[in-house]
């Protein structure tokens, strides 16, 4: 997946000069989105995938001129009901605005999230090389001086992220089905989970919220007449299931969730990332995945199950 960012800034005023007045009762206040992460990490792919779904996007925007932005939506007459910025560091001299600006939308109550796209080093450097283009914040440095730059530079905003995503591991249409996951539909669940199946032997998700290890359990690898197949196999996930302990771990955790979602709710949180691991991310992690998530489903919870390392060996 290649980013294409553009180099000129967006070019926003109120047209009269004066600062951004308060909405009033009878205003539509905008929801925004804005988005920043990693360059090269998908930012591009990420706000054309919400302009695709009716998002008003603005591209490269100077974090100061946010709330003027949210402004101008508000008095469109509801023409303009759901905002996207691009926050990145091609607008660096504004990025000490952000915080500014994101207490300035949250005293106007602004429904807003942030949407932080992180990758690894390698997966960005790879990335970089193949357009044979620079990294903005490098210089006269290599690529992964600039990398590191930025990642310094992004640390407090990825903590305050509503929602992260690796793209590490994801082509372009994969990126755009997570994006469609999280913000197609005119439906807003109050909390929208992600369960990811993974093998150890292949590096813990770095946009994991919460980490499960399912190698307590016998791996249906050591059984011949199971080893070809997978976790969506019923024949492997009975297996799995009718082990010691299976069953309890899965009812107990679907409890523990449970009680994590009302606390995330409480707290604003509006996703989250559960990764179910194994040792090759085939078996025991696959079948529970499919269990734990339609048991988050049933619970009215709206759910994605991805399974990041099937089909990897």
């Amino acid at each position: 997946m290649t980013e294409h960012d553009g180099d000129g800034a967006a070019d926003v005023s109120t047209g009269n000069g004066t600062e951004p007045r308060e909405a009033t009762a009878d205003v539509a206040i905008p929801e925004l989105v804005i988005i920043s992460g990693m360059s090269g990490a998908g930012r591009s792919t990420a706000a054309k995938c919400l302009e695709d779904l009716g998002w008003f996007v603005v591209d490269n925007l100077p974090p100061a001129l946010i709330p003027t932005m949210v402004e101008l939506g508000a008095r469109s007459q509801g023409n303009v009901a759901r905002i996207a910025v691009v926050v990145d560091v091609r607008g660096r001299r504004f990025f000490d605005n952000l915080r500014e600006s994101l207490a300035d939308l949250d005293a106007k109550q602004v429904t807003r999230r942030i949407v932080f796209l992180e990758s690894s080093d390698d997966a960005l450097v790879r990335r970089f090389e193949s357009v044979r283009r620079p990294h903005p914040l490098q210089g006269d440095g290599r690529i992964v001086d600039g990398i590191a730059a930025e990642r310094d530079l992004l640390r407090e905003l990825r903590g305050d992220a509503d929602l992260v995503i690796d793209t590490s591991g994801l082509n372009v249409h994969e990126l755009r089905a997570k994006m469609d996951a999280q913000f197609a539909g005119d439906e807003k669940p109050e909390l929208r989970a992600t369960v990811m199946s993974f093998g150890f032997k292949y590096g813990l998700p770095v946009d994991a919220d919460l980490v499960v290890d399912m190698r307590f359990l016998p791996n249906p690898h050591w059984v011949p007449e199971l080893r070809p197949f997978t976790g969506l196999n019923d024949e492997v996930s009975n297996y799995v299931f009718n082990q010691p302990g299976a069953k309890e771990f899965l009812d107990r955790y679907t409890e523990l969730l449970q009680l994590i979602a009302a606390g995330y709710r409480r707290e604003g949180k509006r996703y989250v990332t559960v990764a179910v691991g194994c040792t090759g991310g085939k078996h025991r992690s696959v079948a529970t995945s499919e269990k734990l998530a339609a048991r988050l489903s049933a619970a009215g919870v709206e759910t994605v199950v991805v399974h990041r390392d099937l089909g990897r060996e």
